[in-house]
């Protein structure tokens, strides 16, 4: 089977190796246009594109595909090399990029998403990050057939895993991704063998992830522990949990909820110290948080981090 493979970050790149080391034919990559990315601001290829150009696989980066869009000629240049390109199925994976039913309509077999949930929870831009940051017991993937609306294609396959109470998007993405990889190969092999069955989604049930916005990093002390640990993770590692202390910026990106009875204000400085670390009031209970960042600093375990930064009992995070 022919697969033309559209992805662009890490999650989708596992799936791109996955579908190519079982063998399938991919005469095609499709992955977002070079961005700008670290602290010099240098052009960074997506992790796909370097695994397309590790493995010598046929690349392009269109800005857009939607012929009634800003950049209609290239999107027009990249449904002409889509039509030229012989294929059976195209597989997406977090691309980033909407595919209008013009683009749906040209493989042989549709378009097949590999979208990190538990559909039709957590529709849209940001699954994982949502499904921690709400505490949700577990997630999983769904192997959809795409059809225009966001996320709404009749189901293919559906598999859950737990989610674990110390997990953050960085570790959770990576157990998703390889899920997706294993269960986007199983898909494939079916559909190889003939039709593979769709189940509708159900319409209950339905949410929407949104894009992570970083002002949303900022932590209000006056959420209660749970929820604060919970964003804590769900921001690990992009964009960071922010604590606001004096004007400093401090990144937290490790805490766990204490089930202290309320006895400050909400932002409090409650413990600052090697043995204790340090431990922040909260609307219910308390925070302690185990690795900060100061700016222009280093991810540290509290008790470096206190070694270079004077943080008192008593001093008060804006909530």
């Amino acid at each position: 089977m022919r697969v033309i493979f559209a992805g662009t970050p890490e999650f989708a790149a596992v799936a791109l190796q996955a579908l190519h080391d079982a063998g399938f034919e991919i005469p095609l990559v499709l992955t977002q246009p070079d961005r700008p990315a670290g602290r010099g601001m240098q052009l960074q290829a997506s992790a796909v594109k370097q695994y397309a150009l590790q493995h010598g696989i046929a690349l392009a980066q269109p800005v857009s595909l939607r012929l009634d869009g800003n950049y209609p000629e290239i999107a027009a240049e990249a449904h002409q090399l889509l039509r030229a390109t012989p294929h059976d199925v195209m597989v997406v994976a977090a691309y980033g990029l909407i595919l209008p039913q013009s683009v749906l309509d040209i493989p042989r077999l549709g378009c097949i998403n590999i979208h990190g949930s538990l559909l039709p929870r957590w529709r849209g831009a940001a699954p994982i990050h949502r499904a921690i940051e709400s505490g949700d017991a577990e997630t999983g993937v769904t192997i959809m057939q795409m059809e225009a609306g966001l996320d709404t294609g009749p189901m293919l396959a559906l598999r859950s895993m737990p989610i674990a109470a110390d997990d953050t998007t960085a570790s959770l993405h990576d157990k998703l991704a390889v899920l997706g990889g294993a269960m986007i190969v199983q898909a494939l092999r079916q559909l190889e063998q003939g039709a593979l069955p769709a189940t509708p989604q159900p319409e209950h049930g339905v949410t929407y992830a949104a894009k992570i916005a970083k002002e949303e990093a900022l932590l209000a002390f006056n959420l209660s522990a749970a929820e604060l640990d919970r964003k804590i993770r769900a921001f690990n590692p992009f964009p960071g949990a922010l604590a606001s202390l004096n004007g400093n910026s401090i990144k937290i990106w490790r805490a766990e909820a204490l089930p202290l009875p309320q006895q400050s204000v909400p932002g409090t400085v409650l413990a600052a110290n090697a043995q204790e670390g340090v431990i922040v009031a909260c609307g219910a209970g308390a925070l302690r948080l185990t690795e900060l960042q100061k700016p222009g600093g280093k991810r540290l375990p509290a008790a470096e981090f206190l070694q270079g930064f004077a943080l008192q009992p008593g001093q008060v995070f804006t909530v």
